[in-house]
């Protein structure tokens, strides 16, 4: 019984057919939000040009809401700053977590809501002088900080070559069952 490929041709174009809806989608989406966002160490910035309206000599509001906040007025609210062409606001000091910023022009509407995620600054790196050891590092396995005496070498000594002939009679009478 023979396949045929029209299955196989009728799959990739309606793979195809799909893809191309998806860079429209991701597209419009994008549009949405008519506000950039972006963080520098513990300094929040967003940047918008929906707000082209100066009203009372106000762009808008922007307001900063961490995770227990839900509503415009209960964040940290800046007021834009900037030109008909590009209007902006920061907020310093912030904390690290997870907020969301919304930009509301001086004439009520919504320029965009977008989140962002304020990370720990790294810790700057210390160094400090320690005491160097008076006998050096002292390598090996096990034990490596203890100096043991004579005895205790010769006995792991004596124990070791025991172990090396005992293996060697072993292997020896293996090879060769007729012999002790």
């Amino acid at each position: 019984m023979r396949k045929s490929p029209l299955f196989l041709r009728s799959g990739l174009t309606v793979a195809a057919a799909s893809a191309l809806f998806l860079p429209v989608a991701a597209g419009s989406a994008a549009a949405v939000s008519g506000i950039s966002v972006s963080t520098t160490g513990s300094t929040v910035s967003v940047t918008t040009s929906a707000c082209s309206t100066n009203i009372n000599g106000s762009w808008g509001t922007a307001s900063l809401l961490n995770s227990r906040q839900s509503d415009f007025a209960q964040g940290r609210q800046v007021s834009l700053t900037g030109t008909a062409t590009l209007q902006s606001a920061a907020w310093s000091s912030v904390r690290p977590g997870t907020y969301t910023v919304i930009v509301v022009c001086a004439n009520g509407s919504t320029a965009g809501t977008q989140s962002v995620v304020v990370s720990a600054p790294s810790p700057t790196p210390r160094i400090t002088a320690t005491a160097s050891p008076s006998r050096g590092v002292m390598g090996g396995m096990g034990g490596a900080s203890t100096d043991y005496g004579t005895l205790t070498l010769v006995g792991g000594g004596v124990l070791v070559g025991t172990g090396v002939l005992a293996t060697a009679w072993y292997l020896r009478r293996k090879a060769k069952p007729y012999r002790l």
